[in-house]
């Protein structure tokens, strides 16, 4: 299986997510934002950064990109794509999830090993997990707290569309706790923890009562994996 990770200019989390797929056990693929190709890839990541230097709004530059007209599109016809951090905000900003993200309602940029709990594990990135799974994987945003209208809101909750939520704390004020989202197919999912920097033993978070050295986010990448070869 082909994963394919697009480079925006900014982008600093691409790398860590081809090791990501790697780790998985799928050929990761790079992918520049000014190509109009996707290479033939079985998915696609949009990983985190700052994106044109986050101007005008975080991903809103990119999501303007050449190679997002084919990601929209494959997007809608099926294919699928997660959004980390910066991936997230593209993936709004390209209305293939609903909401905005705006700046932390501390007005911080946050980073901590955050607790999350799978609230959906139907989508094509959360199939190797538990429903309500609490997994711990690291967070860093400033603009990362999830705004939506009432009606959104509840719509979201009632169609089974949050697919992952904060527990413990809320780092930056997201309505409802929501830390990730999924459309209604389940192909398309961002989130603004960091799934790739919790693939490898030693590299990630460590908690006294989960000694499992930092995989939690693993299940992600070969959720997908799973999902298309099956």
């Amino acid at each position: 299986m082909r994963i394919g990770v697009i480079t925006f200019p900014g982008s600093l989390d691409d790398r860590d997510a081809q090791r990501a797929i790697s780790l998985a056990g799928a050929e990761p693929v790079a992918l520049w934002h000014g190509e109009h190709d996707l290479h033939g890839v079985d998915a696609i990541v949009l990983p985190g950064g700052f994106s044109y230097g986050d101007y005008l709004r975080c991903g809103a530059i990119a999501s303007h990109s050449p190679i997002m007209a084919e990601v929209i599109d494959a997007a809608n016809k099926g294919l699928p794509v997660l959004g980390i951090c910066n991936g997230f905000q593209m993936l709004v900003e390209a209305h293939l999830l609903p909401g905005g993200l705006i700046r932390n309602d501390h007005g911080k940029f946050v980073r901590r090993d955050q607790v999350i709990r799978v609230e959906n594990n139907t989508t094509a990135w959360t199939t190797d997990f538990s429903a309500g799974e609490e997994i711990v994987i690291p967070l860093k945003n400033g603009e990362g707290g999830y705004i939506a209208s009432d009606e959104t809101l509840k719509q979201l909750e009632g169609d089974g569309l949050v697919a992952f939520r904060y527990m413990g704390v809320n780092p930056n004020g997201s309505l409802n706790d929501i830390a990730g989202l999924t459309n209604a197919r389940g192909n398309v999912v961002g989130l603004m923890p960091h799934p790739e920097h919790a693939v490898e033993a030693g590299f990630g978070p460590n908690t006294d009562f989960r000694m499992r050295s930092g995989v939690d986010g693993l299940k992600v990448f070969t959720s997908v994996l799973e999902g298309v070869l099956s």
